[in-house]
């Protein structure tokens, strides 16, 4: 999944940088990890530090982690790629683009072999695009896109890569480009890629890939279907991320209940996420409750999805409309169902217009073949 969240994510969605807003989060961005360069520390002392660091992004005190990556790569007399790719991630994390950059610079500078390079090059191009859309400015993620034709020149099938400059060239309004390269994508990437179906889509409307596109990702419900957000296109969906253990949850599941009962029918698919971590217990809330449409269990606020939403307070819901563009409601929000029912109507009216378009193209084929 590549998609812009909580500025580093790539699946973890890890390894990508965003804004610390999924209002402001571009619409994706890759979702495989980049293989680490460099090997760790030499020297005993930095080995040291570089073990603390470690520890505490383990426990996500991001901060402390970047000083002590910075601290342990100064031990080492500044030749830690490793120290530096860490302190990278750690920018990444808490939205300091200026660190980000300098620690992607430093290992671009020190980095020999081609795979490293690029993977340098990549790491500092997904830096620039990330500020670029945050700060609106066009001139940093042009930055971003010469830093990603830097890694495709050294990598020119990989997936990530392509993908990304794709996404640089449409907020660069470069479409007939956007799309190119979201072909070339099609061409490199696996079928089973869970944005293979939104890179189809860039296709056809590059300039969904500038909008506040949702996070996709691929999650099986609690009664077996697999699905990803992608596979929802042309539904409204409600996203509920909620806990049996949070009471203005359960305060709030009758609206939820009566939302999902009121749209039954329609273009509308409400998904709950839980963060419970007892997964007996969220099953048994459930059944109890009557919770009849898709339901999935995350666990925590540190699960994939939740990062990717930046959900760190329950209840959010997120409404999406059938392009999968990105808005953020509240549960306790009037306004919800009026604004679900816009966004229905909207998407039977595009599911009306495709199917008479449709029809019309089976008509002109018929007749040329007669």
């Amino acid at each position: 999944m590549r998609q812009f969240v909580s500025l580093l994510t790539i699946s973890l969605f890890v390894f990508c940088l965003t804004t610390n807003s999924t209002a402001q989060a571009p619409a994706t961005t890759p979702q495989s990890k980049p293989a680490a360069p460099g090997n760790g520390p030499a020297d005993p002392k930095a080995k040291k530090t570089y073990d603390e660091a470690t520890k505490l992004m383990q426990e996500q005190h991001w901060v402390f982690a970047l000083d002590g990556f910075r601290k342990a790569d100064k031990q080492d007399g500044g030749h830690c790629v490793l120290c530096e790719y860490q302190a990278w991630k750690a920018a990444a994390e808490i939205g300091d683009f200026k660190a980000a950059r300098t620690q992607a610079e430093a290992m671009l500078a020190q980095v020999t072999s081609p795979v490293d390079k690029a993977t340098a090059q990549f790491l500092l191009g997904r830096t620039y695009l990330a500020e670029g859309i945050h700060d609106k400015h066009d001139g940093t993620i042009a930055l971003a896109e010469t830093a990603f034709n830097e890694a495709l020149q050294l990598r020119p099938k990989n997936a990530d890569y392509v993908y990304s400059d794709g996404m640089a060239l449409a907020y660069l309004k470069h479409d007939d480009a956007a799309r190119s390269r979201f072909q070339e994508f099609l061409k490199v990437a696996s079928q089973d890629d869970v944005d293979y179906a939104r890179a189809q889509r860039f296709v056809e409307r590059p300039e969904l890939a500038r909008a506040k596109m949702a996070p996709n990702f691929r999650l099986t419900t609690l009664d077996g279907r697999t699905l990803t957000l992608e596979s929802l296109t042309g539904k409204v969906v409600l996203i509920d991320f909620w806990a049996t253990w949070c009471g203005p949850c359960r305060e709030a599941l009758p609206h939820i209940r009566q939302i999902a009962k009121k749209f039954d029918g329609q273009p509308l698919v409400v998904l709950s996420i839980s963060l419970d971590s007892d997964e007996a217990k969220w099953k048994d809330f459930v059944g109890k409750n009557g919770m009849t449409w898709m339901q999935y269990r995350e666990g925590g606020f540190e699960g994939s999805i939740s990062k990717q939403f930046n959900a760190t307070a329950i209840p959010a819901t997120f409404t999406i409309d059938a392009d999968g563009v990105l808005e953020d409601q509240h549960v306790g929000d009037a306004d919800i169902e009026g604004k679900l029912k816009k966004l229905i109507a909207g998407a039977t009216e595009a599911a009306n217009r495709k199917a008479t378009a449709e029809g019309l193209h089976s008509e002109k084929a018929a007749s040329s073949s007669e």
